[in-house]
């Protein structure tokens, strides 16, 4: 059968994967975000790009999307598989912990901010109803941009996460406020809103009991087959039956994908199933920003340059305000609110639904939307933009935050212990003593690390121990402890010598290359020096000992004097009384 490439759904299908193709390796290839590629695609092959030009170069019909309204349920499905990506790295428990950040600052931001540039719209002329429908939609951010970019596991994504969730969740509550406001609306928008807030009460029940029951036996059955299109098939017919479902009683199918992967979260499948559904995100994102750049009519962007700039510089400045502040009133770190706020500055592709419900409601004027829409299109457009700039003003805030903390001495170090050194090693140091509830103070001198470990909410500071006047500030005669985990042998030294000589009874736990670095170590003044070489070669080779068929008694044994004779090698080295405190080994593991 011959191809029909005249047919105009074809046609756009091979632009997209095309686009598709094209874009993501080469903008990866100059380290620039696919984000932009494809809404700048976008631009070029739509309705206001190279597509009004088909009528007079017909052969641009196949290099063009002709139809865009074919596309956009493409775009959905991406941003639905989105929020199940999004679903299978959380768990209900991790939801729970975070119902403060949602329902607080996520409710907090929505409704300030909203309130806010629903306020300045009113003063300059915009109808009250209105006003507030423009208010709630431009207080959306972009959770098909912003989480991928953030991620969920660090400070950023975690509060970035709260927020859009609550906003999500607010989609439906917005819809149903605009609709009631309608000139053309009766007194049934207040009974029609609480049935579906009963209905799809009903339906998550449903799906979260069905789920706990039927995803684990599907999914073994896919599993048994060893056929990876079962497996995907079983995939996106859960996050397909979810977001139908939520999407029958009135809810927003983006609640019903975020549900699915939270039930298969639970289950030992979740690994599997986040593998091989992400290409399909992928690509179906790729559709959403290419019809974002089609909405971008650039003769209207030039004509209107002035309010159109006007009014994104003023959308963005109250949502980074508010965000940054309810952040930091929540506790966060400066650095941290302040990235968050300028993340979710632009609008979002929800916002774009609003503007729709909007102007069919009669609240604004089908220009006003329009207008609206390429607001919010540039703000998607410049998101990664916004989080390159995020991150410069957090890391820029943090370098004087520890500017302060150095001229003012760390007081929060009083009492509890001092880790030189942040890396791999200083970091777990850092959590087994937060994990003990015990107080401490890392000081590293990789700004960026730094930066990044405190929007991760760790406490460290930053300074450049080899500096005499650093080390003076830090009051280790206050200290508990101090702990040295640098991977710089020759400044170890000298650290542990200059401080033992000020601070004669402070334990000094040391870091140290190996047995000979180690007896450096303890004859500088370390209370105790431990040889990361030695007991990963010992690990190493009870490992492979073991796994050569060797005896686990015997091994075990063998390692047992191991130790002992690196411990007495390093305690004549040393020159100590008493043997280096070097890992034992259990008597009752070396007889089993």
């Amino acid at each position: 059968m011959a191809l029909d490439l005249s047919n105009s759904g074809f046609s756009d299908t091979l632009v997209v994967l095309g686009a598709a193709g094209l874009v993501i390796p080469a903008f990866t290839r100059f380290r620039i975000s696919p984000v932009i590629g494809f809404i700048l695609v976008g631009v070029l092959v739509g309705p206001a790009g190279l597509g009004q030009l088909v009528d007079r170069m017909p052969w641009l019909f196949y290099l063009t999307i002709t139809d865009p309204e074919s596309i956009e349920p493409f775009a959905e499905f991406g941003i639905i598989l989105l929020l199940f990506s999004i679903g299978l790295e959380l768990s209900f428990k991790r939801l729970w912990s975070m119902r403060g950040l949602v329902f607080g600052v996520g409710a907090a931001e929505l409704l300030g901010a909203g309130a806010l540039i629903g306020a300045g719209l009113y003063m300059i002329g915009q109808p009250w109803a209105g006003a507030l429908g423009l208010g709630l939609a431009l207080a959306l951010s972009s959770t098909a941009l912003v989480l991928p970019i953030a991620g969920t596991t660090s400070a950023v994504g975690r509060s970035a996460f709260a927020m859009l969730l609550f906003e999500d969740l607010a989609l439906v509550p917005i819809v149903f406020l605009l609709g009631a406001l309608a000139p053309a609306a009766g007194d049934a928008g207040f009974g029609d809103f609480m049935m579906t807030l009963l209905r799809g009460g009903v339906v998550v029940v449903l799906l979260f009991l069905g789920g706990r029951f039927f995803l684990p036996r599907l999914f073994a059955q896919a599993a048994r087959t060893k056929s990876p299109e079962l497996f995907l098939a079983a995939s996106l017919l859960v996050v397909i039956v979810a977001s139908l479902a939520t999407t029958a009683v009135g809810l927003s199918p983006i609640v019903g994908a975020l549900l699915a992967g939270l039930l298969i979260a639970e289950t030992e499948y979740h690994s599997e199933v986040e593998v091989i559904t992400a290409p399909f995100k992928g690509l179906a994102l790729g559709v959403f920003l290419i019809t974002v750049g089609m909405q971008l009519d650039l003769r209207m962007v030039m004509k209107d340059w002035g309010l159109l700039l006007a009014a994104i510089l003023g959308v963005m400045a109250i949502k980074v305000g508010v965000t940054t502040a309810l952040l930091k009133l929540s506790g966060a770190r400066t650095g941290t609110a302040a990235e968050v706020g300028v993340l979710m500055a632009s609008p979002s592709e929800t916002t774009l639904i609003v503007l729709g419900v909007a102007a069919t409601a009669g609240l604004i004027q089908p220009s006003t939307a329009a207008f609206w829409t390429t607001v919010t299109a540039i703000g998607l457009t410049i998101t990664p933009v916004l989080a390159t700039a995020g991150r410069y003003a957090s890391r820029k805030i943090e370098e004087r935050d520890s500017d302060r903390e150095q001229a003012a001495g760390p007081d929060v170090v009083l009492g509890g212990t001092v880790i030189i050194g942040f890396g791999r090693v200083g970091r777990t140091v850092a959590e087994m003593l937060a994990a003990h509830n015990q107080p401490y103070l890392a000081v590293d001198a990789d700004i960026d690390g730094v930066a990044q470990a405190r929007r991760e909410g760790y406490s460290v500071m930053f300074g450049d121990v080899s500096r005499a006047e650093l080390v003076d500030r830090l009051n280790l005669g206050h200290a508990k402890a101090l702990i040295l985990t640098m991977d710089d042998p020759v400044l170890t030294v000298r650290l542990t010598r200059r401080v033992r000589s000020w601070v004669p009874g402070i334990p000094i736990i040391a870091r140290s290359r190996d047995a000979a670095h180690a007896a450096e170590l303890y004859k500088a003044g370390a209370t105790d020096a431990v040889p990361e070489t030695l007991e990963s070669s010992l690990q190493l080779a009870e490992a492979a000992l073991v796994d050569l068929g060797v005896a686990v008694g015997p091994v075990i044994a063998s390692i047992h004097e191991k130790r002992d004779e690196m411990r007495k090698s390093i305690k004549d080295a040393a020159g100590l009384e008493r043997e280096p405190r070097i890992r034992r080994v259990r008597q009752d593991k070396a007889e089993a």
